[in-house]
């Protein structure tokens, strides 16, 4: 039975779509069948896969909306046993449109759960925000990966993160645990990362990750070829990242 997992935090650009792409690849190429659900508006994930996103006709929307099927919205994608289901830019409506709706929290987990059975791993790319979407992602899934950059603001929001989860947990889905907390874009060179990495620990301790996914350049200019990191530079440091991190939460779940 797959496990669905959610990369949520709704501080923008602390690397939520890289880790979606490249964890999903990373999994792949361990031979472990994943299905990527981009849950973001932006769609970044999908292009990130190589899908052209003003293509897509049947994604995350029609999804939610239960106007089509998951195995409608599936597409294969260019990395070995990854699949995704795209997101377009009409996404952005669903949070209006979802909002009279009953049991609206659980559209999504109503729209995926059967997967679990076809996949090993289902991973929501999630929204930079708290809203309804992201809402969806955490009552559908079994735990959530918290991206966590390592800036100055990087514990700023994530308090209200852990109390979204903990109301999540309380009212929609009692399941619900964290995976681990990411630490990402981390530059040894710099104190101040050194310094997070530090207060993450020592808060968090057991939640953090022992991977973290350090600055590497090779992993912004992958999407822009619409390849994960594994498919674009396998040698560099950042796939290297994300095949640690990817056997690493293998580990975990064994």
């Amino acid at each position: 039975m797959g496990k669905i997992i959610a990369i949520a935090n709704q501080k923008g650009g602390v690397g939520k779509t890289t880790t979606s792409v490249n964890l999903a690849a990373s999994l792949g190429v361990l031979e472990k069948k994943v299905l990527l659900i981009d849950a973001d508006p932006q769609a970044n994930a999908s292009s990130g896969l190589g899908i052209d996103v003003d293509q897509v006709e049947i994604g995350t929307y029609q999804l939610l909306e239960h106007t089509a099927s998951a195995e409608e919205c599936i597409i294969k994608t260019n990395s070995p046993n990854v699949d995704i289901i795209p997101a377009h830019i009409d996404l952005v409506a669903i949070e209006i449109e979802l909002v009279d709706k009953d049991e609206r929290e659980y559209m999504l987990k109503k729209a995926i759960t059967h997967l679990k059975s076809s996949y090993d791993y289902i991973l929501i790319d999630c929204a930079p925000s708290l809203g309804l979407l992201t809402l969806n992602a955490l009552t559908a899934a079994d735990s959530v990966i918290i991206p966590i950059q390592c800036e100055y603001f990087a514990l700023e929001g994530l308090g209200k993160l852990l109390n979204t989860v903990k109301s999540v947990q309380k009212i929609h889905n009692p399941e619900l645990d964290i995976e681990g907390m990411l630490l990402t874009m981390f530059d040894q060179r710099l104190r101040l990362s050194n310094q997070v990495v530090e207060e993450v620990q020592k808060h968090f301790s057991d939640m953090v990750f022992d991977t973290i996914i350090q600055r590497n350049v090779r992993l912004g200019e992958a999407p822009s070829y619409g390849e994960s990191i594994i498919k674009y530079d396998v040698s560099s440091k950042g796939a290297t990242n994300y095949l640690s991190l990817a056997k690493e939460m293998i580990n975990k779940n064994i």
